[in-house]
């Protein structure tokens, strides 16, 4: 079955708009929820946004890109629920931080895509080269509508929560500054030992209980 080619948009032609700002109560405590979409509908993201992050010197900041395998089903394929939960975890811990929840499945390929890409990880290949057969590049994702976020909220400094050096590019080149990287490294297991070891030699991630 062929992939299905996601549809690609120019960041300099759209204007992220907020369209919902609610209440979320959740078993870390209260945040609210705020719901995003660029100027062109072409992409969406949620932050959940906990205390005052304007008024913080460098509040803590999680992307999550998401993983509906991983973030609801649970799986062990991957350790991204664990981040997710992780990271809430410590946003409460502070009382204060944000997590965008980046609606870009499979490292911006899409779930069917990333479901294809499961199937040929299960005869060998690891996630870029599955990505690679598939026909798209190992990873997708554009950080755009995450920094229009945080300037439509004000926050212009932040202690970025994350192993992905390219997070960290991106925001600096939208004028958001990275006071610090703060390592989201969870235990690794016999089924995320490939997973992650693919993540730091391929992908260049900052991970350093993998050898």
């Amino acid at each position: 079955m062929a992939p299905l080619k996601k549809q690609t948009r120019n960041p300099k032609s759209v204007r992220t708009c907020l369209i919902a700002n609610a209440q979320l109560p959740t078993r870390w405590g209260r945040f609210r929820v705020l719901g995003f979409q660029s100027g062109d509908g072409a992409e969406s993201a949620v932050a959940l946004v906990m205390g005052r992050p304007a008024r913080a010197r460098a509040p803590l900041l999680r992307i999550h890109s998401q993983c509906l395998t991983g973030d609801v089903f649970s799986s062990s394929r991957c350790d991204c629920g664990w981040q997710l939960q992780t990271a809430l975890k410590r946003i409460a811990r502070q009382k204060c931080g944000i997590l965008i929840y980046h609606l870009q499945e499979g490292r911006g390929i899409g779930l069917l895509n990333k479901l294809q890409a499961y199937e040929l990880q299960d005869h060998g290949s690891d996630t870029v080269e599955a990505n690679e057969k598939l026909g798209f590049e190992a990873d997708q994702r554009n950080y755009d509508i995450c920094a229009d976020i945080l300037h439509l909220l004000a926050v212009r400094s932040v202690s970025l929560l994350s192993n992905n050096p390219e997070k960290f590019l991106a925001l600096v080149q939208r004028h958001i500054r990275v006071v610090k990287r703060v390592p989201l490294e969870m235990p690794v297991s016999k089924m995320t030992q490939k997973y992650l070891t693919t993540k730091k030699e391929k992908l260049g991630h900052l991970l350093g209980r993998i050898a």
